[in-house]
């Protein structure tokens, strides 16, 4: 989908808008098209029940901003906004709301849904002054394997609704195995935020990852293999662009870190090891009271209960290595807590291709109100409507970027990193793709997107090549095609 991919989006909606002016229902539709085009881009969390949803939602926001026990509110479809205040309300019965309180109880953030139910309540919507939500909205959905059928069917209403859009332009999977039922909905997730296309926005995140290896040092290692393992699975069906490994309860905990608990890490850190491997047996021997470790009971249950023992493990091992200040700290644990890897694969995959999704999810919602009623003069927008979303260039790159995370081409070194930027692994900005500084001239940049279009041909076509390589090579190919098309219009 070309860059141009939002002013016809709303062109075709807008003709649509006066084709169907005297039908009030298809129009407030079409509004519906028109106005997400206009909004954030919509993430929504999926997975499992107990998949950690909610954690990886306040990591990657930076704040305790989702409830994470399980209590009545996370039983339901929750939107994050941006907003000058925090402000929480919940809609029921079609049209009617109410505001919900945000408590605190025992440390830990809830909404006080009051006399509502889950099972009242259609969805929350929550404003919140967070940086991460300006340019994107987040849904936290509940678990899609929850024993009630109805708490799953409302992740599956919302991301898969019958005769209408996803409700979501990109979808991060949550696994913690690979069972029939991701594959499943996974592959719900993708007919319907792709349409034909395939998935068009859809990560895996091995969540709760330091879990994987027992909470051991380790534990990150023997995640990034599950994650690959996963990928290789996922990529034969289509199914995700991209899995990584995430221990979001490490990386809440990191970016959130307080300077009485580096205190408490580096009092540890001078515990004898034997000692202190003995008293983290588990959490709740690492909490008890009669403990002789050099850091108050309460202290301890906290930081077991924020940064789990593999959080902890680390932190220690980290300051006995050197790390000697909170900040540094804290970037030390988020980076390994796979969190700064996931936030590159979203920004690449969704951020920098916000204008494709979102129109791409406009075009796939116009194109099922026109095809509900496909009248003589529907019948031209409904033909040029699917012309433009068959437009996928954009989405070839997409799919060619989780591949390459996993699957090596045949290319030499230097040559597969230039193919990972041209296709947009680095920005998508003609000058990123191209690998040149952002005052490079156009005539100099005409003469590189020239020579990048002759490379890739050439290699497209190399008799000695793998069948992949080949694949991402015409991708490639055609990446710089369009580079040139735009770079010689000016």
């Amino acid at each position: 989908m070309s860059a141009g991919a939002l002013p016809r989006a709303r062109g075709l909606i807008g003709a649509a808008r006066g084709v169907y002016s005297a039908e009030p229902g298809v129009r407030a539709q079409l509004d519906e098209c028109a106005q997400r085009i206009d909004e954030p881009l919509r993430v929504a969390l999926a997975g499992s029940l107990k998949a950690g949803k909610s954690t990886l939602l306040n990591s990657l926001v930076g704040q305790d901003i989702a409830p994470t026990d399980a209590t009545e509110c996370t039983r339901v479809v929750t939107w994050y906004r941006s907003g000058a205040t925090p402000t929480v309300t919940a809609w029921y019965d079609g049209d009617r709301s109410a505001n919900v309180p945000v408590q605190r109880r025992d440390g830990s953030l809830t909404f006080d849904l009051g006399r509502l139910t889950a099972s009242d309540v259609d969805r929350l919507d929550v404003e919140w002054p967070a940086t991460a939500l300006q340019h994107t909205t987040i849904i936290d959905t509940p678990g899609t394997s929850s024993l009630s059928r109805d708490v799953s069917a409302r992740t599956l209403q919302m991301l898969t609704p019958e005769n209408s859009a996803s409700g979501a332009d990109a979808v991060v999977y949550l696994l913690r195995t690979l069972n029939a039922t991701d594959v499943q909905f996974l592959g719900q997730i993708g007919a319907h935020v792709g349409g034909e296309s395939g998935p068009l926005g859809v990560v895996g995140v091995v969540s709760r990852a330091d879990e994987v290896g027992a909470g051991r040092l380790d534990a990150m290692m023997s995640a990034k293999e599950v994650a690959s393992r996963f990928a290789t699975e996922l990529e034969r069906t289509g199914l995700c662009q991209a899995v990584v490994p995430v221990a979001g309860l490490l990386a809440l905990g990191a970016r959130t870190l307080r300077q009485s608990e580096y205190e408490a890490f580096r009092a540890l850190s001078e515990v004898p090891t034997e000692d202190l491997q003995l008293a983290m047996l588990s959490a709740d021997r690492f909490a008890r009271a009669d403990s002789p470790l050099p850091v108050d009971a309460a202290t301890r249950a906290q930081l077991a209960h924020r940064f789990g023992l593999f959080g902890i493990r680390l932190a220690v091992a980290l300051i006995t290595l050197g790390t000697s200040d909170s900040p540094t700290l804290a970037a030390e644990l988020v980076e390994r807590s796979g969190l700064n890897e996931l936030r590159q694969v979203i920004d690449v995959q969704f951020g920098q291709r916000a204008d494709q999704l979102k129109a791409h999810s406009a075009l796939l919602a116009l194109e099922r109100v026109l095809a509900v009623d496909p009248g003589a003069e529907a019948a031209g927008l409904l033909a040029e409507t699917r012309r433009a979303l068959s437009d996928v260039h954009g989405f070839q790159e997409i799919r060619l970027l989780g591949r390459l995370r996993s699957t090596a081409t045949s290319l030499p070194g230097e040559d597969a990193a230039r193919l990972q930027r041209l296709v947009g692994g680095s920005g998508v900005a003609d000058v990123e793709r191209l690998g040149l500084e952002r005052d490079a001239s156009l005539a100099q940049q005409r003469d590189e997107a020239l020579a990048e279009v002759r490379r890739w041909r050439a290699w497209a076509g190399h008799p000695m090549v793998d069948q992949f390589t080949a694949r991402a090579c015409s991708v490639a190919a055609r990446s710089a095609e369009g580079v040139l098309a735009r770079l010689s219009a000016n």
